[in-house]
């Protein structure tokens, strides 16, 4: 159930409803849109009855919904929403540019790839300190002294870091240096851990997972924003298909259909995708035409001595090229790409 608000609803009327629908038993989600406010309800086992709801002050309309997830819907919001990153937005006419390694594995590394993509226009830092990987017995990331690289390496060049978070253990000291916590396709249903980035109001980037429909992306959205954080961006990253020529199979479908099926902002992970590096900047223009939200893609000064994921890294020069190309196609489908300030970065 979802009540609709009427434009001239006061915080009063918003809180009468809201305590109405918690002492009913149930929650309430507050949902702030650019007209109007949405407040949804969860909890309830069964139909609740409109009529509870249709002469209180300030309500338009309670609606029934039909669909699983309730607050990740168009519904709930009509309009796209827009995730404020200390100053950036992910799901604006901007597309939301982040690169970086795949994992951080030395200072000068680090350093040396945050200032070059930043110089070809990125605003966002992507780097693993902790990395989940198939084999235990392969490089896992440099941990707690990665998150130190990171916060040192967003003091040099202003760029807003997204970091993987692995569990609810390492949640805090990730928590402490992201301005947006990855939740990685391994965890997509790791419903522990979705619980508890709703519980903070950092925004979350969600990666589909390898086997996921996109009803269960949004239903594992819906974890999140149940739990009051709203500020969720989504992220196709590829799906694990009968094709063993390439690593997965960038689904350029869910795009179209996450934008009308939910308000999220989804980006796009070309490099994951395809998994070889001569694919990655054709996947990132196909993913911009589809209408994603944002690239993200792995960026390597010596892809070759990668720890991790060296096949699918583009080296600088190429991501320079890369992000110009989608600079073109996104004035092609009414997008922009912030230009780049000259003298950012050597």
């Amino acid at each position: 159930m979802l009540i609709l608000m009427k434009n001239s609803a006061t915080r009063e009327d918003l809180i009468r409803v809201k305590k109405k629908i918690e002492g009913l038993g149930y929650r309430a989600h507050e949902i702030p849109g650019a007209q109007r406010t949405a407040i949804g309800i969860t909890g309830n086992q069964g139909k609740v009855d409109p009529d509870l709801f249709a002469t209180m002050s300030g309500v338009e309309q309670a609606i029934p919904v039909s669909k699983p997830y309730k607050l990740v819907g168009r519904d709930a919001k009509p309009e796209n929403s827009r995730i404020d990153v200390g100053g950036e937005t992910i799901g604006g006419p901007e597309l939301a540019i982040i690169a970086g390694p795949c994992s951080i594995e030395s200072w000068e590394q680090l350093i040396a790839t945050a200032k070059a993509v930043k110089d070809a226009g990125a605003k966002f830092l992507r780097g693993g300190a902790f990395k989940p990987r198939t084999s235990p017995y392969t490089f896992q990331g440099m941990k707690e002294e990665g998150l130190v690289l990171l916060r040192e390496a967003r003091a040099q060049t202003g760029l807003k870091i997204v970091t993987e978070v692995k569990d609810i253990l390492t949640l805090p000291a990730v928590a402490e240096v992201a301005d947006v916590i990855q939740i990685g396709a391994r965890n997509m249903t790791s419903f522990g851990l979705l619980e508890a980035v709703g519980d903070l109001r950092t925004p979350v980037l969600l990666k589909r997972g390898i086997s996921s429909t996109i009803e269960e992306l949004l239903m594992a959205a819906e974890y999140i924003l149940a739990r009051g954080n709203l500020n969720v961006i989504l992220c196709e990253r590829g799906i694990r298909t009968f094709e063993p020529a390439t690593r997965n199979t960038l689904d350029l479908n869910a795009i179209p259909v996450v934008k009308k099926l939910s308000h999220l902002p989804i980006i796009v992970d070309p490099s994951h995708g395809i998994g070889l590096w001569e694919g990655v900047t054709a996947m990132a223009l196909a993913g911009v035409a589809a209408g994603a939200d944002g690239i993200m893609i792995e960026v390597h000064p010596h892809p070759s001595e990668a720890l991790s994921d060296g096949s699918q890294s583009l080296k600088p020069e190429r991501f320079k090229e890369l992000v110009e190309k989608v600079r073109r196609v996104a004035e092609v489908v009414g997008r922009t790409v912030s230009p780049v300030s000259p003298g950012v970065a050597g």
